[in-house]
């Protein structure tokens, strides 16, 4: 499998070209190499001197600067090169890729690149609609190249129809997933992985209820990590402040018994089943229907026991069963009995109180435990770690079989 570490941007000259700094700033803080690529006409929207920051690295616009001691400059990013991403792509130059021409640098790489290209493309609608525009994307397609197409919103040239860049949360998730498959494979192809996340919310009125602190982060990154990797999944989610994830069955909750229902209808469909929501563990006995007033010194609320729904699929065993321990003591003890009491595959824990991890947070630290032995991690970003997850899940299924 291939080590991703080097993403060529290759930015032309439509308008949207400003808005891929930002997406040169996130692929760098995920620690890609990123070689910039720009036309002429991208370079009369934005400087080229942004991108260099951006990417502490040279931008190329030119096919012929002189160059000391180096290979053809096209040639060199292509070899380099482990993805080639064309953002925006006008009309022209999806032209020129469909039918071979190479009369600039970005051009000239894309005909010498051997890695995976893809193209999000951003223009007006009517020349989005031409005939002869949507020959060329056809083409592309059929060739085996990735184009994504455009939304439909507001342009530049003040008309609303199907022309706009696709949002850059899109087209960074784009890009992950190809550079997923490229570095992990598609290892849970055929498998339906079931995911819960985030905290649930007991009501006790129409305006307050009882929650956590459980941000979904990790929730959330483990569904991406097993969508890139192949499989069918469905994320049941407590409400978040995280955007409706795509490409895969999303079931929005709120309370305890709600998440409770909507697993019990996937559970038996799973393989692998990684209960990562923050549960609440009491709710409300009964919900006022009206505002509760404070003319009180003093509030007492009766609560009683939310079900335990980790516990509950234990007792009826099914596939592969992650649970997720939040401890701020005694995270070994705890964990285990947790492991044993409820029938798991596997916990994973972390100390919550521990600088870096726990909830509402992008980073983690935590220890996965297994009836066969333990591995504690280092500090890493969610995303990182919803892929180590996942890939001690299958290496603990492969030695059980």
């Amino acid at each position: 499998m291939t080590e991703v570490k080097t993403i060529a941007i290759g930015i032309t000259g439509g308008i949207a070209a400003y808005k891929v700094t930002e997406l040169v700033s996130r692929l760098v803080k995920k620690g890609f190499q990123i070689e910039v690529i720009m036309t002429e006409a991208a370079t009369k929207l934005v400087a080229p001197l942004t991108f260099s920051t951006l990417s502490g690295n040279p931008v190329r616009c030119e096919m012929f600067q002189e160059k000391v001691g180096e290979r053809v400059e096209h040639i060199s990013i292509a070899e380099r090169a482990d993805l080639l991403v064309v953002v925006p792509a006008t009309a022209n130059i999806i032209g020129k890729a469909a039918n071979g021409i190479a009369d600039d640098l970005l051009s000239t790489t894309i005909m010498a690149a051997q890695s995976p290209v893809m193209y999000f493309p951003a223009m007006n609608t009517m020349m989005w609609e031409h005939p002869v525009q949507q020959e060329n994307v056809a083409k592309l397609k059929s060739l085996g190249f990735t184009v994504i197409d455009p939304d439909e919103g507001f342009l530049a040239c003040g008309t609303t129809g199907k022309g706009r860049l696709g949002s850059i949360d899109m087209i960074e998730e784009k890009i992950l997933d190809t550079v997923y498959a490229l570095k992990k494979g598609r290892d849970l192809t055929g498998k339906t992985v079931l995911v819960t996340a985030g905290p649930t919310a007991e009501s006790i009125d129409p305006v307050r209820f009882l929650t956590n602190r459980s941000s979904g982060k990790m929730g959330y990154a483990l569904a991406h990590a097993a969508r890139r990797r192949g499989a069918t999944v469905h994320l049941v989610s407590g409400p978040v402040k995280l955007d409706a994830p795509r490409d895969l069955h999303f079931y929005p909750v709120n309370t305890a018994l709600e998440m409770q229902d909507q697993v019990a209808k996937i559970y038996r469909e799973a393989d692998i089943t990684i209960m990562a929501a923050a549960v609440a563990d009491y709710r409300v006995a009964e919900t006022v229907k009206q505002k509760i007033k404070k003319d009180k010194e003093t509030l007492t609320l009766q609560l009683v026991k939310n079900p335990d729904i980790l516990a509950s699929l234990g007792e009826h065993k099914h596939g592969f069963l992650v649970g997720f321990a939040a401890e701020t003591e005694n995270l070994a003890e705890n964990a285990l009995a947790k492991l044993k009491k409820k029938n798991l595959d596997m916990i994973v824990a972390n100390n919550v109180a521990a600088e870096g991890a726990g909830f509402d947070c992008d980073t983690n630290i935590v220890t996965i435990f297994t009836k066969n032995g333990s591995w504690e991690l280092t500090k890493m970003s969610k995303e990182t770690l919803a892929d180590t997850i996942i890939d001690y899940i299958i290496k603990t299924e492969e030695m059980s079989e």
